[in-house]
């Protein structure tokens, strides 16, 4: 596939910015040609979204078909002792069905191209119905919850101080913390196997709460500070404005808690009492999946949590409109890809390893971000942008870092932000007035 061609060359040029002095790691910004690099970005995503069709669909259907041999190989071992085929097999399960079916699917990328408009659309995969959160994906966090919180919030407010999943700003608590550094990465390795329903659940279900109460025209409390993150240990002391602690289980938390880890495993009963083995395979089949939640929690955090995080990574002040050239530059600035290429290797790393094409185009396919991440690299390379493709696990180090208060993430230049904030005023001003 090659880029497309552009209306204007390459090589036309905003005015230089004059900054009092660049850090040595922002010298590149002395020379960068914001417009030109933000008309290329534009014109590339919209090639490869009208490039989507049957191939796209017949991808996705193959990387379903690897999710559910996860699923049937963990489900139909897992009252066999505890064992690691029936742990990872479970695990990357739950691991593929959110980070690479729901996770697409619920940001529309195969809402366009998939013939099933029923159920493959954005405005109906997981939602409406318990039913439906059951069947297309069922996890410890409520798919509209999701779509707030992830979608919307972060997507569009990367590594601000609005952003939802901004590592930083949320371990603020631990990187102050007059702690042994030895303490905060047990504290660390903590989160690392709970995350999922200790964080995430109960702040993507803040984020929702916050949303319908914005919607509704309800006014927040000064006291309260809707930014900050929210646990299932805020819920239990009572530190949360938006809901209770018996909400959280009874909405979010307690149905897949009862149905996914004891519920499920019931037809193992049946089968133990025909083989003359009572209940054990029951709780075996019960400590399998508990055992991959551990696992698939540690997974999602070196695959998903790393997306952002880094001394290399830089924040930003103020909001920028969406699919502006400020967005675009972000989306690389913030984010960071890892190893790619091959379904397998893009499989285990639920295909978050296109983490700066995704954030690009967050409408795309996933066949999609496997053609564009070489172009994008490439545009990158020829502007002089970072463009930073690194191995998960020095990706983890780096947000462990982070999180433990030992490096800090860069600040963009201020005079920059805000002088490309401007040129897309303009722009989108020219672009109004011409309509």
């Amino acid at each position: 596939m090659c880029a497309p061609e552009l209306t204007s060359k390459v090589s036309s040029k905003s005015a230089l910015l004059k900054e009092t002095k660049l850090s040595k790691e922002d010298e590149w910004l002395a020379k960068f040609d914001f417009e030109a690099f933000s008309e290329e970005v534009r014109a590339l995503g919209k090639k490869l979204e009208a490039e989507q069709g049957p191939a796209d669909v017949a991808h996705l259907n193959k990387m379903i078909m690897w999710s559910n041999t996860c699923a049937a190989v963990g489900l139909l071992t897992m009252g066999f002792g505890v064992n690691p085929i029936s742990i990872i097999g479970l695990s990357l399960y739950t691991f593929s069905r959110w980070t690479m079916i729901a996770h697409h699917t619920c940001h529309g990328g195969y809402e366009k191209c998939h013939p099933n408009k029923s159920r493959w659309s954005r405005f109906k995969f997981g939602l409406g119905t318990f039913w439906r959160r059951f069947n297309d994906w069922f996890d410890w966090m409520m798919p509209e919850a999701w779509n707030v919180e992830h979608n919307n919030r972060h997507h569009y407010n990367l590594s601000e101080i609005t952003d939802p999943d901004l590592v930083e700003q949320n371990l603020a608590f631990l990187r102050n913390m007059n702690i042994p550094v030895f303490l905060k990465y047990v504290m660390v390795g903590f989160f690392m196997t709970t995350w999922k329903w200790f964080y995430y659940a109960p702040n993507t279900y803040k984020e929702l709460k916050l949303a319908r109460m914005r919607r509704d025209g309800k006014k927040i409390p000064e006291d309260v500070h809707p930014e900050e993150p929210i646990t299932v240990k805020d819920c239990l002391i009572g530190q949360n404005y938006f809901y209770s602690f018996f909400e959280l289980m009874y909405v979010v938390l307690a149905p897949y808690l009862l149905i996914h880890f004891f519920l499920v495993p019931l037809p193992w009963l049946a089968v133990g009492d025909y083989m003359g083995a009572g209940n054990t395979m029951y709780w075996n089949a019960v400590k399998n999946l508990f055992l991959a939640e551990l696992l698939t929690n540690v997974h999602g955090f070196i695959a998903v949590v790393t997306n952002h995080a880094g001394d290399d990574m830089y924040r930003f002040r103020r909001a920028c409109r969406p699919f502006s050239g400020s967005f675009y530059l972000r989306q690389v600035l913030a984010s960071v890809d890892y190893h790619m290429g091959t379904d397998l290797v893009d499989f285990m790393h639920g295909w978050l390893n296109y983490q700066i094409e995704h954030h690009m185009w967050p409408q795309l396919s996933m066949l999609s971000y496997q053609k564009s991440a070489p172009l994008m690299e490439e545009i990158c390379r020829r502007h002089g942008v970072p463009y930073i493709k690194q191995n998960v696990f020095w990706r983890l180090k780096k947000t462990v870092d982070i999180m433990v208060g030992k490096t800090s993430m860069r600040w963009f230049p201020e005079s920059f932000e805000n002088e490309y904030l401007r040129i897309d005023a303009a722009a989108e001003a020219k672009a109004l007035k011409s309509q």
